[in-house]
């Protein structure tokens, strides 16, 4: 379980490196193979797959936006946040700075997925070439080795 100190520190760096938009991501597994989700077509970075993802809240907890994140996205619930994977940033289709932080996490049941904001999902051996971008595609070999 990720520790309540270390979603602190995570905070507490980004504000001091000037992240305007905090953004969380988790790796949602099943039987060796994680979800991805695609970007509606007509979205900032549109038809690319990625992680469940979104946006912290002002006065919400890393934790709390990931677990909250993943139920609106996927519909489904996370039991437990198990590790931190690490982050990357880039430039929000606004121009923010934004900072994406990635953990693993298990969820109750991996299906139904319901779609909210997305196009369509897949579930995607970790062994094949992934269709995302380089920082995902780096996030996921963090997960393959831990």
């Amino acid at each position: 379980m990720v520790d309540s100190s270390l979603i602190e520190q995570l905070t507490i760096d980004a504000t001091r490196d000037d992240v305007q938009q905090l953004v969380v991501g988790a790796i949602v597994q099943s039987r060796g193979k994680v979800l991805l989700l695609q970007r509606p077509t007509n979205d900032f970075m549109g038809g690319i797959w990625e992680l469940p993802s979104g946006k912290v809240e002002p006065g919400e907890a890393l934790d709390q936006a990931l677990i909250r994140e993943v139920k609106e996205e996927t519909g489904l619930h996370v039991t437990r946040i198990d590790h931190y994977l690490g982050e990357f940033d880039y430039q929000s289709g606004s121009g923010k700075k934004s900072r994406q932080f990635n953990f693993a996490v298990n969820v109750t049941a991996t299906e139904p997925v319901i779609l909210q904001e997305h196009d369509a999902y897949t579930w995607t051996n970790l062994t094949e070439e992934l269709p995302v971008t380089d920082a995902v595609k780096q996030v996921l070999a963090r997960y393959r080795e831990s």
